[in-house]
């Protein structure tokens, strides 16, 4: 591990970082990094050589290697996983087991034993973990988080959050519950969870239940078919309530629905997406009928969560108790899927 040392000029070398999966996201995340001047890409490796050289467009002298083992081999720093879900424990646990620093794309597991399990690696490793958990970098969920936090909204006593793709994924592997852990609900659940949890610091959840249909048909627990739509009901010990709603494939009239609503006893704060968006996002602060403007768009958000992650890296990648949030949300899904 080069531990991004001195140069012999004395400027402080960028964090060497091999990138694992090369796909949209994978690329999408590689180039924010690089072109924010916040690490180089050293080593990259997907089975698509189409998708290597879409890689090597954006770092011309990265290196390529045929598999995850050789890119290990490399002197790096950390790592950047964005393979199939079914992938992501074993590969950052034994990215972490070198001691290199992962940051890694949701879920971080299929289920909370996996996630258990990579946190665990990384405090042992003492190393830094990240997840794409994106959403909570957006300048509207930090404005939200901000409102709530700050007591403005009085006692909160409901939230709904909804995340309807009307498109779904095109891979099919995300069909396939041995690979992806579920449907809809590891897929895009796992942000909205993910908000309400983080917006309310992580209360216990005293009792979750859901409702989880395939091509509009109730699925048994024990089910080996993914869910397209599903809700669930949390409630916390405080006595709050919070109500998640997923979808692939919705007749919702647009490309996406995504909102995050908080309900107090003074007020109300909301966030989301504008015309359907994947990426435009507003937030307001709601009072009565009144409606306030906390945040619009643009906003370039997509790169902050492996920004943030790299920075990190860059001044040690030490293990962050905060990791501990991965498996409190993995231990929601598991409950969501009544396993």
């Amino acid at each position: 591990m080069s531990g991004a040392s001195a140069s012999p000029q004395g400027a402080q070398a960028l964090p060497r970082i091999g990138f694992l999966g090369t796909g949209r996201i994978g690329l999408n995340r590689m180039r924010a990094l690089v072109d924010q001047g916040l690490v180089e890409a050293a080593v990259v490796s997907d089975p698509s050589a189409e998708m290597v050289r879409a890689a090597q467009e954006i770092a011309p002298d990265a290196l390529v290697a045929s598999s995850f083992d050789e890119l290990l081999s490399h002197d790096l720093d950390g790592v950047v996983i964005a393979t199939p879900s079914a992938l992501h424990a074993e590969q950052s646990i034994k990215a972490l087991e070198r001691g290199l620093p992962v940051f890694c794309q949701k879920p971080l597991g299929r289920t909370r034993d996996e996630v258990v399990a990579v946190v665990d690696a990384a405090r042992k490793a003492d190393r830094t973990l990240g997840v794409d958990l994106s959403y909570r970098y957006t300048a509207g969920m930090e404005q939200v988080a901000s409102v709530v936090r700050s007591g403005t909204l009085g006692q909160v006593f409901a939230a709904d959050l909804v995340f309807h793709n009307a498109y779904g994924p095109d891979k099919p592997w995300f069909f396939d519950k041995t690979l992806s852990g579920g449907g809809c609900v590891m897929d895009l659940g796992v942000h909205m969870v993910d908000l309400a949890l983080w917006v309310l610091h992580f209360p216990e959840v005293t009792s979750v239940t859901s409702q989880l249909f395939s091509k509009g048909q109730p699925l048994a627990a024990n089910s080996d078919t993914v869910e397209d739509f599903a809700v669930a009901t949390l409630t916390l010990a405080t006595g709050a309530v919070v109500r998640v709603t997923t979808s692939w494939h919705l007749h919702a009239g647009r490309d996406a629905v995504i909102s995050a609503d908080f309900y107090g006893t003074e007020g109300g704060a909301s966030f989301s997406n504008v015309g359907g968006s994947f990426l435009d996002f507003e937030a307001r602060h709601n009072t009565g009928t009144q409606s306030r403007v906390l945040s619009q768009p643009p906003d370039d958000w997509s790169g902050r969560a492996p920004a943030a992650w790299a920075a990190s890296v860059a001044q040690g990648g030490r293990f962050d108790p905060a990791a501990e949030q991965f498996t409190a949300v993995a231990d929601i899904l598991d409950r969501i899927y009544a396993r």
